[in-house]
């Protein structure tokens, strides 16, 4: 899963991140919310995440999991995006129009804000908002 952390909400999440991590990650928590604010946030499996679905993972469990998500990871940003288009990740269909950044699956990682083509985000944020996400 994901490593485990102290913080217990979104407000201690980004207060434990160190400054120039916590502009970008705070630019997009509310890029999130303004763009998509049906999508609810919440702080599971040690990340803010927006809105949820049932989700099967590896072990057959049936769990809550984030449509959206931001971590900072160690070297880079990652959001997830964890719904399809005709059966096709939005993040992997959308990824040549990002900007430099590397796209996995649902992942979108960047090192800079910069990096990232916030006009194609915020598209993906909305069809995610209305996608199916990967059901049970």
């Amino acid at each position: 899963m994901f490593k485990p952390i102290k913080t217990k909400s979104i407000k201690e999440y980004f207060e434990a991140l160190p400054e120039q991590r916590r502009e970008p990650m705070e630019f997009l928590h509310k890029f999130i919310q303004t763009t998509v604010p049906s999508l609810k946030p919440n702080f599971i499996y040690n990340m803010p995440g927006y809105g949820s679905f049932k989700y099967k993972n590896y072990k057959k469990e049936i769990l809550n999991w984030p449509i959206i998500a931001l971590a900072s990871q160690k070297n880079y940003i990652s959001l997830y995006v964890c719904a399809l288009e005709n059966g096709k990740y939005l993040a992997e269909k959308y990824k040549l129009d990002l900007g430099k950044v590397s796209v996995g699956r649902s992942c979108i990682r960047f090192k800079k804000l910069e990096d990232l083509n916030l006009k194609t985000l915020k598209k993906i944020i909305l069809l995610a908002e209305k996608s199916p996400g990967l059901q049970v």
